[in-house]
């Protein structure tokens, strides 16, 4: 068995972007080649504080204390993933699944079990170079994905470092600079690469909580989420949406409305420095 092992923290990054470019740890395996990827990302975190109230963060008013001090993940959490690769009947064929374990925990026994591994891709594709390829399960949502994946923090402890100790990962730019994309059940179509131009389009669940005053929350029809990225040897400019249509409760007290967003960004890479702009 022949085995390849290359950067596996940077592997990590990457997937999240759904892609098996870079691997971790190569094992043939038939007429499927197995990748398995991942990285540890842990941090000793002293936070002073002020008197902010900030959802998520331990506040100075609620406890009077000024510092907090904690040891958790960043921004990316330590993650462990599978991917499976195979051509066959003229077609790409790949499966994903990944956990995310929590590198501490506030439970007596250091183990709590509302604060569990999280399972955060769990999908397939099937495709080729010449019409494209399908997505189908559970993977980071199309809108406002490359805003996180672009984050400057994301292999680091990420903002929000003041999280309560034992939580599962830190906020980095989510509801400050981008809106967090989410993990989503989806069924996408992307084109094939024209020269740098890629088109994805899809239909998701839209992760909505329940009213907690209402039994239930409905949904009238599938989230619709899509991108369109070109990219070039220095970086890339996207543009992504998405729309929903919520409806709580199932009689005429009710509540009904439209979800939109849009979003545009532009990453430029020379030499080691990045640039990102996200609007």
């Amino acid at each position: 068995m022949n085995k390849k092992i290359a950067a596996a923290v940077s592997t990590a990054a990457l997937v999240l972007g759904s892609t098996a470019a870079n691997a971790g740890i190569i094992i043939p395996a038939g007429e499927w080649t197995l990748d398995v990827n991942g990285n540890v990302n842990v941090y000793a975190s002293v936070v002073n504080l002020d008197d902010s109230t900030a959802v998520g963060l331990v506040s100075a008013s609620q406890d009077g204390e000024d510092k907090t001090q904690s040891i958790n993940t960043g921004l990316l959490p330590a993650w462990l993933g599978f991917t499976g690769t195979t051509r066959q009947n003229d077609l790409d064929v790949s499966f994903t699944i990944s956990m995310q374990p929590n590198v501490s925990d506030n439970g007596v026994a250091g183990d709590s079990q509302s604060n569990g591994p999280l399972w955060r891709q769990a999908f397939l594709t099937f495709g080729d170079k010449s019409w494209g390829s399908v997505k189908m399960g559970k993977d980071l949502g199309i809108f406002a994905g490359n805003a996180i994946l672009n984050d400057m923090t994301l292999l680091g402890v990420g903002g929000g470092a003041s999280t309560v100790s034992g939580a599962s990962t830190s906020l980095g730019g989510i509801g400050t600079g981008y809106i967090y994309p989410s993990w989503k059940g989806q069924i996408s179509y992307t084109t094939p690469n024209f020269n740098g131009f890629t088109g994805t389009i899809g239909i998701t669940n839209p992760n909505q909580a329940a009213d907690a005053s209402i039994s239930a929350t409905y949904q009238d029809r599938f989230g619709v989420e899509g991108q369109l990225q070109y990219a070039f040897d220095a970086g890339k400019v996207w543009a992504s949406f998405a729309s929903y249509d919520v409806r709580t409760g199932n009689d005429s007290a009710g509540l009904q409305w439209d979800a939109t967003a849009a979003d545009a960004g532009v990453a430029v890479n020379m030499g080691n420095l990045g640039l990102v702009a996200y609007y």
